[in-house]
């Protein structure tokens, strides 16, 4: 953390890593399908469930992020950590397919009340304290502390499921409620507001929810054509990054014959890289960030399709090698992401909007690769999805290439009053 910076812009990101950190201790991740299979789940209702969870968080996500513009940022980061807390404990104590699909669908919506406003607060607040040029390595270090995390409960959550079944949820229980703790202490954004921060998230408006006002948030997509290709971008790494380290992992694993004793340990390993490169994303500063973001999409697709002749050991570097540009690129993608958004206003709600296409297109992209892997052609679906991200980002790449080229439209005049008097 830079030395300069404010005291108080030094707490906010403390909490935040710590906020990322407890959030991220997900400890049932790694056994969540055996411990339903053993609560007498079979695969339909399993995947049934998943499919649930990817469609109430695309219903979510936009209306949590267009409220978290119009309230206070804080409030759904507590609440999100909140409700995250009573979903994570469900599993424990109702061991049924309604109990884990009422886990799920409360999982999608913390996981949606926080997605756009967890990544607007930093940005705001930094940003109101003078200390906008510390966003990103900010946002590097929170998903440091979060991968720091995985790298040691993942290797644990198979010996404590079979110490006690339902402790991995307990555990994850104990580590979001730390959570909420975190999120009371973070202050209010300055300039708007009174001693609570009040209804200022992203810009101190009336407290009342407008279609009419999240329409105009999305219409900022068409009139900013860098940041939905931007967006565009985003939404290549998040689905590269879920197929690669969740998804395939362990088809992956199972193919090159791994122990299945070692997937435990071969993920804490592979995350690890993710830490180094999500701690010093600051590096790639010097060599442009936009240019950066899309080199690194390309280095993550080509480690997914070099997978298919690999042996073990290549495998393992590969998965490494794809690790590191994971943790390297989210930030910085953030960071330009954030910086092409032209209202704050509808800060959250944009980055809810990205998020909402991440888990659409993540969702298309699974279900593809279930008839895959059902004709057993599982690298066959790693090359194609290698070769059509490169040629992706080749098209992406170009476009706004040519739009940041081309002359900017004159000015529209001055807005109406009712938006004059937001910050």
């Amino acid at each position: 953390m830079t030395p300069s910076l404010p005291p108080a812009a030094r707490r906010v990101i403390r909490l935040h890593n710590g906020y990322k950190l407890f959030t991220g201790l997900l400890w049932w991740l790694p056994v969540f399908y055996v411990y339903q299979r053993d609560s007498g789940l079979d695969d339909a209702e399993i995947f049934q469930i998943q499919s649930l969870y990817y469609l109430a968080f695309c219903l979510l996500e936009l209306p949590t992020g267009a409220l978290a513009d119009r309230f206070d940022y804080r409030r759904f980061l507590q609440s999100g950590a909140l409700v995250l807390t009573v979903a994570n404990l469900l599993p424990a104590v109702w061991t049924s397919y309604s109990g884990f699909l009422t886990h799920f669908l409360l999982f999608a919506l913390a996981n949606s009340l926080v997605s756009g406003a967890g990544s607007a607060y930093l940005y705001e607040y930094l940003q109101r304290t003078d200390a906008g040029a510390a966003y990103q390595q900010a946002e590097g270090s929170g998903r440091a502390y979060a991968l720091t995390g995985r790298i040691v409960c993942l290797p644990a959550a198979g010996v404590l499921m079979q110490w006690q079944a339902p402790s991995p949820y307990v555990l994850t229980t104990l580590c979001s409620a730390m959570a909420v703790v975190l999120a009371l202490r973070l202050p209010a954004l300055p300039g708007h507001g009174g001693k609570d921060g009040g209804k200022d998230g992203g810009g101190g408006r009336a407290p009342l929810f407008s279609p009419r006002d999240q329409w105009e948030a999305l219409r900022t997509l068409g009139t900013s054509p860098v940041l939905a290709l931007l967006m565009a971008q985003g939404v290549a790494v998040f689905t590269l990054v879920r197929i690669g380290q969740a998804n395939l992992f362990q088809p992956i694993l199972t193919e090159k014959e791994l122990p299945l004793a070692a997937f435990g340990l071969m993920m804490a390993v592979t995350t690890v890289f993710e830490l180094a490169g999500a701690a010093r994303s600051g590096w790639l500063r010097r060599f442009g960030e936009v240019r950066s973001v899309f080199a690194l999409t390309v280095v993550m697709a080509l480690a997914l399709g070099l997978l298919v002749p690999a042996g073990l050991p290549a495998t393992a570097a590969l998965l490494c090698l794809f690790s590191l540009a994971a943790g390297l690129v989210f930030p910085i993608q953030r960071q330009v992401v954030n910086r092409a958004i032209p209202d704050a206003r509808h800060r959250a709600t944009l980055l809810s909007t990205e998020s909402l296409l991440d888990r659409a297109v993540c969702a298309l992209a699974i279900w593809a690769l279930g008839g895959f892997l059902a004709r057993g052609e599982m690298e066959r679906f790693l090359l194609i999805t290698a070769v059509g991200t490169v040629v992706l980002m080749g098209a992406l790449a170009v476009l706004v290439h040519l739009v940041r080229r081309a002359p900017r439209r004159p000015a529209e005049g001055p807005r109406s009053p009712r938006k004059e008097n937001v910050a």
